[in-house]
């Protein structure tokens, strides 16, 4: 190496400046990821919003930019739709569509699945395969039982978690329907309501009014009939808990998949000791119906519906799924039992253009082998959630994992021919014994966005479903096929 001239020396430094506009140039290019900080009221698009685009979904990804993440940004007036009018850009053609998924051969996986792709700027349907027959969709009906919760209750809907006392020395612990109350503070996203946190308020108003020792009662009776339904198995019990109006943790038991066979009454003692940390004693505890009229004493509140939404569909929770189902029904003015939610969201989902005839939902986690739900039906759902009319839906749009990066898709894409969809594609999987399944939103190499929707049943080999589900989706984000 020689030392540089003075002239050498500004001509690097030229160049430098030259490559940072340059790239400077580019980042600004890149459409942002959708924001997370879904909040709506009427009004016109937030100041600080981008400029509406065909769609706004990332042409790439990072672990720290596709994660949600609290925002303590003001409260915009209404989110930056995904979808612009579609004006005269050239939609995909349908046989290059096509060509692209025919071309994806993986061994043991034949045409026994419901697929559909459409292009959501215009709404057409690119690609249809069984698309209008009903396939078992696993989890990938959270995404409809999201759908439906967040068009009755709204994004900002919360679920409060009280403590009511109607005479001294009496308190009972009301379960409102908060499928994250945690047991304590945790640091991990999101963040949630704390039944200690709880504790700590109500022990604060008992010492004012010098009370330091009670009997404890609790209520769950917010949600009604069996907690457990009978089109699962017995042996799902590690994977969803009896689903209960007032629980901590989700009815788990430590942190593993044991669940507790009395959610609400677990959550009680956990309340009990938290209490006793706090200086007041609980001299009994047990299940008890809480008066209208009983003042509240204190109370916690879920975060808004969207992030519970997010949330769910970022780690497939079954829990969570359940818990929502049956809040769409009180939603709607309905007791909050399974006949009911089964009802109220097929309902919703008829007034929003999802519904088919053929259509059969049994739970809101996807986990009975008796829902029934068409390719078709899921693209309607996305370009429903992604379009300018139903912003509140947004949720279901920016809870869907990104490839490669988190969730239920962090450790997908990893094959040569699907490694193009890493950051790119965004997918709610769903997994049965013998059921693969795969639903979300992709842009491709062009710049269009689809919505995509492959529900797999009886594959022969399950392994190489989830391994053509990743190629495909990968395959379409590098189509150029205008």
């Amino acid at each position: 190496m020689y030392p540089l001239g003075a002239k050498q020396i500004a001509m690097v430094v030229l160049a430098g400046v030259v490559a940072i506009g340059l790239l400077v140039g580019v980042v600004a290019g890149v459409i942002a990821v959708l924001p997370r900080q879904n909040r709506y009221a009427a009004g016109t698009q937030a100041s600080d919003s981008p400029p509406p685009s065909p769609v706004n979904l990332p042409t790439t990804a990072s672990a720290s930019s596709a994660s949600p993440t609290q925002s303590t940004a003001p409260k915009p007036d209404l989110p930056n739709p995904v979808l612009a009018a579609a004006g005269s850009r050239a939609v995909p053609n349908k046989a290059a569509i096509a060509s692209k998924i025919r071309a994806i051969k993986v061994k043991g996986v034949a045409g026994a699945y419901s697929g559909s792709v459409m292009e959501l700027g215009t709404g057409k349907v690119l690609y249809a395969h069984n698309a209008t027959q009903a396939y078992i969709p696993a989890s990938t009906m959270k995404l409809l039982t999201s759908t439906a919760a967040l068009s009755i209750l709204g994004p900002d809907q919360v679920f409060k978690t009280t403590v009511v006392s109607q005479n001294r020395g009496q308190i009972i612990l009301v379960g409102g329907g908060d499928p994250y109350l945690a047991s304590k503070a945790r640091s991990d996203y999101p963040k949630r309501a704390t039944i200690s946190g709880l504790a700590r308020v109500t022990a604060g108003k008992l010492k004012q009014d010098k009370i330091k020792k009670v009997t404890l009662g609790y209520d769950a009776s917010l949600f009604r009939g069996p907690a457990w339904n009978a089109r699962w198995p017995g042996f799902y019990g590690d994977q969803v808990s009896a689903t209960s109006a007032l629980w901590v943790d989700e009815g788990r038991v430590g942190g593993g998949g044991l669940r507790y066979r009395d959610p609400a009454k677990e959550a009680a003692k956990a309340f009990a000791t938290a209490l006793s940390k706090q200086g007041i004693k609980v001299s009994s505890t047990r299940s008890a119906r809480a008066p209208k009229t009983a003042p509240v004493v204190a109370r916690v509140s879920s975060m808004p519906l969207d992030r519970i939404v997010e949330h769910l569909l970022m780690v497939s929770d079954n829990d969570a799924a359940e818990v929502i189902f049956r809040q769409a029904a009180i939603g709607a003015g309905r007791p909050g039992s399974i006949a009911e939610a089964t009802k109220v969201v097929r309902s919703e989902l008829t007034k929003l253009g999802i519904w088919d005839p053929d259509m059969t939902i049994t739970d809101g986690s996807g986990l009975s082998r008796q829902t029934r739900v068409p390719a078709d039906s899921m693209v309607k759902m996305l370009q429903a959630a992604a379009g300018k009319q139903h912003p509140e839906l947004r949720a279901v749009i920016t809870g869907l994992p990104v490839a490669g990066v988190e969730g239920s898709l962090k450790r997908q894409y990893y094959d040569d021919q699907s490694l193009a969809g890493r950051g790119v594609v965004r997918g709610k999987t769903g997994t049965l014994n013998k059921v693969r399944a795969r639903v979300g939103v992709l842009r491709t190499k062009d710049g269009s966005v689809l919505a995509y929707a492959f529900l797999i049943n009886k594959p022969k080999n399950e392994y190489n479903a989830m391994v053509w589900l990743d190629r495909v989706t990968a395959a379409l984000s590098t189509c150029g096929c205008r």
